[in-house]
This record gives C-alpha cells, sequence and structure tokens, in this order.
C-alpha cells in the first residue's frame, strides 16, 4: 500500500503571493474511501485525501481555482472528483476518466458537473497504454463538446508517440513535463520533442511535477519548465499534483509555489501561466 504524505499540514505559507484567481491546474482528491471506494483493479492504494484536505491546502496557498484530475486509483467512477466540483462549482473544474461504455447521456452528466477533458494513462508503472480502440472511440466523442484530452506520459514516449499526438482533432494536454529525465538536459531528443509538441496551437503542457523529476530544492526542473513557458506561454499551465501519489519522499507544495517565479521572468508570464491560461481552457469565469 502506498499512502500519501501531508507535508501540506504544516503551517509554512509561500514566499511567493499567486494573483487573484491563480489555479492549481493538477490536483487530486482521494476518497474518503468509505465513501468513495477505490477500484478494484488500481494499481496504487492512497491515503484517503478527500476534498476537505484540498480545500485547507489552497487555503494556505493562496490558490483561488482548481482543475480536479481523476487519478486511476478511482478507474472511471469519477464521483469523488464530481462530488468536490459540486462543492465549490464556481472555483472547481474537472478532468474524467472514461471507457468505451460511456454514452451521450454519461458524458452529458460530466459536462454539466464541471468536468471540461479526459484524461488517458500511457505510464507503464501505472498500466501502460490504453486500448487505442478506446482512445480513438473518446476523442471522437468529445470532438464537439469543446473538451480536450490530457495524456499522462512516460518521457520514453514522447518520441514514438508524437506522431500521433500530432494527428489529434482536440486540444491535448501533457502532464508533467513529460517526466522527462532532467538529467540528461534540455537538449534530449524526449524534451525536444516535447516543445515541439509545445508549439503548435492545440497543445497545452503542465509545468507540474517538478518533484517527479528532481530532488528537493527542485532546481534541475527549473531550465525545462522556463523553456516551455518560452515556447508556449499562452498555453503553459502549472499545478501542485496534490497529494502526489507514489512519492516516497514528502513534498510541501508551499516549495512548489516557489518555484513560479522561476519559470518566469515577468509579472505578465506569472499572469498567464497561473490565471488567463487556465480561465481559458477551463471556461472559468473572467
Amino acid at each position: 500500500m502506498t499512502t500519501a504524505s501531508h507535508a501540506s499540514e504544516t503551517r509554512r505559507k509561500p514566499d511567493f503571493t499567486l494573483p487573484a484567481g491563480g489555479c492549481d491546474s493538477h490536483c487530486h482528491v482521494f476518497g474518503p474511501g468509505d465513501v468513495f471506494p477505490y477500484a478494484p483493479d488500481r494499481s496504487y492504494t492512497p491515503a484517503d485525501a478527500p476534498k476537505e484536505a484540498l480545500a485547507a491546502l489552497h487555503d494556505r496557498l493562496g490558490v483561488d481555482r482548481a482543475v480536479i484530475v481523476q487519478a486511476s486509483c478511482h478507474g472511471t467512477d469519477n464521483r469523488a472528483m464530481l462530488d468536490a466540483i459540486a462543492w465549490r462549482p464556481d472555483r472547481y473544474r474537472g478532468v474524467a476518466i472514461v471507457d468505451g461504455s460511456f454514452d451521450d447521456k454519461a458524458y452529458q452528466q460530466l459536462d454539466d458537473g464541471g468536468v471540461r477533458g479526459v484524461r488517458f494513462n500511457f505510464v507503464r508503472h501505472l498500466g501502460g497504454a490504453p486500448d487505442m480502440d478506446v482512445f480513438n472511440g473518446v476523442i471522437d466523442r468529445i470532438k464537439g463538446r469543446g473538451w480536450h484530452v490530457v495524456l499522462h506520459l512516460d518521457a520514453a514516449d514522447l518520441v514514438p508517440l508524437s506522431d500521433m499526438i500530432r494527428s489529434l482533432p482536440v486540444p491535448f494536454v501533457i502532464d508533467h513535463m513529460g517526466r522527462v529525465d532532467t538529467t540528461l538536459g534540455t537538449g534530449q531528443p524526449a524534451f525536444q520533442a516535447l516543445l515541439d509538441l509545445a508549439r503548435r496551437e492545440n497543445c497545452w503542457i503542465k509545468v507540474s511535477g517538478s518533484e517527479r523529476i528532481s530532488r528537493f530544492p527542485f532546481d534541475a526542473a527549473v531550465p525545462f519548465a522556463r523553456a516551455l513557458v518560452e515556447a508556449s506561454p499562452e498555453r503553459t499551465l502549472w499545478g501542485t499534483d496534490f497529494p502526489h501519489p507514489n512519492l516516497k519522499e514528502p513534498v510541501d507544495e508551499v516549495d512548489l509555489v516557489d518555484l513560479v517565479p522561476r519559470f518566469t521572468t515577468t509579472a505578465e508570464e506569472r499572469q498567464r501561466l497561473l490565471v488567463d491560461n487556465p480561465a481559458r481552457l477551463y471556461g472559468f469565469a473572467a
């Protein structure tokens, strides 16, 4: 069993003050398991991190909005995520996990519940690539909804999957800077493939996951995030990935907030990254 370490329970606050309307564009709610059970075929079992824990974290960080991303441990049962959105519908949006069993009514219920995208996992230790017939069928269903698809990839998949990704007829979002290996530098083929994708008009990339691609104080992640913000200033997003499932070392999200000024060079860049870009993609009020 893997448990999430809630360093967020500390009282420390960031040195960097997020702007009004700042959005955590990648976070999760887990359970509570006795109300929203975890999927029987899950690859990991997290510690409960319910909506109240997420709200307390955001209050401490100064985050006003959030995008709650369905995680694989809950599978296609999106109820915990939808319950959290319904609790704060003006401040929360969601990204669902679906499969071929979802019909138009199910998609409409998700849309009404604040969902604006679907997520597919390609990461090997979380089960690997999806059934591509299901993947393509879901893409066909979301094309007319104004939704996007979120791709959770290993760095090793960025080059082999680039042609497929470029052919997508909907906006797509790549999680966690493509989980690149920071020891290989920004010139590595995987990161160069990611930069090529970032320049496409339908590509969005999250400069999240610094704690996944580097060790505290996460210096190694900075040049990668900075290069992505420079390549796509109007289509980059930031998030905490709370509560950091499958990480062995505790993370205090304060340290992730304090990376933002190092990812950006101007107040205008920070405004786009934290407020304007997520508002545009997820439909938050201006």
